[in-house]
């Protein structure tokens, strides 16, 4: 049988887009550490140059320009990493940028730009790599950076959550799908992290410059440097190869969010219609609708690990 697990790391190969700095720099630190060759993808050329320094990794490091939302660029950059390393077992879909403010302010540019990169910049990883994963038979490992701001969505972050949470299903419904050949998913879901999202606007195409969030992000930016109260990129990079090692669903980081995960939870379940009878023959008709044996799996898998922690 095909090896569920992509525990045995050493020599293998990751793909971490938005890998030159923050969160995506963080986790290929981790994964080189854990004897990978990794590449590197980013849309800066100047992080990549100083994120390959930083990772001295010599050969086993390689970095590529890589717009995640120019689909032919995209197959270059694939092409290229497996001409240098031959087959990748771990694609991290990281990429991201952000907008923040009311909703009634955003654009159709703000949508398209945030949309862009977070959804389709993931869906076009998914579609170049996950072909190119299931062909070699050996089996590999998607985490897709999502976000608390998916769990937790709260009002001003409409454009950023929706997103964030959409890429988190992503993980949920493939799960089930590939993990019994060989492809484990896994949603990775951070607080806040030391990185450079707020810079973003810097990438940001003169094709989508339109933005309703001008004045709202110059008094986010007058508001103060909060970077000492976030986890570092070598913390979330530590996490995410925890996460991969035991084959975690989600890969969550900061226990500050228990309390919104919990009550989001207990609000879902207290609006189901319970008062209604069950149709029975609905119910044996699509059973398989009605719950998700990958996140069954999970509550399995996480009880496992708390009992080892005590």
């Amino acid at each position: 049988m095909m090896e569920r697990s992509m525990q045995n790391l050493p020599g293998k190969t990751a793909f971490i887009t938005g890998g030159a700095s923050g969160i995506g720099l963080g986790i290929a630190k981790a994964l080189l550490g854990a004897d990978m060759n990794v590449t590197i993808a980013d849309i800066r050329q100047d992080h990549l140059d100083s994120a390959t320094a930083e990772l001295d990794g010599g050969d086993r490091v390689l970095a590529l320009k890589l717009d995640v939302t120019d689909r032919a660029d995209y197959a270059r950059a694939a092409d290229a990493a497996q001409a240098r390393f031959g087959k990748v077992h771990v694609l991290c879909n990281n990429a991201g940028v952000a907008v923040v403010g009311p909703t009634e302010l955003a654009t159709f540019a703000d949508w398209d730009w945030v949309m862009g990169v977070n959804l389709t910049g993931t869906i076009n990883g998914i579609v170049t790599w996950l072909p190119r994963i299931l062909a070699h038979g050996e089996g590999g490992h998607i985490v897709n950076t999502s976000s608390m701001s998916a769990l937790v969505p709260v009002g001003g972050t409409t454009i950023y959550s929706s997103g964030k949470a959409a890429v988190a299903a992503m993980m949920e419904c493939m799960r089930p799908e590939l993990e019994e050949r060989g492809v484990i998913c896994s949603a990775f879901c951070p607080g806040a992290v030391q990185s450079n999202i707020a810079e973003a606007g810097k990438t940001r195409p003169d094709s989508l410059a339109e933005t309703g969030y001008a004045e709202a992000d110059k008094r986010r930016q007058a508001g103060g440097n909060f970077a000492h109260l976030y986890q570092t990129k070598e913390e979330v990079g530590q996490r995410v190869l925890q996460g991969i090692l035991a084959d975690e669903l989600y890969i969550l980081t900061h226990s500050e969010f228990l309390t919104g995960v919990r009550e989001r939870g207990e609000a879902m379940t207290a609006a189901v219609q319970t008062q209604l009878p069950e149709n029975p023959e609905y119910k044996a008709t699509f059973d398989r609708l009605f719950r998700n044996p990958a996140i069954t799996d999970e509550i399995a898998r996480q009880n496992s690990i708390r009992a080892t922690q005590v």
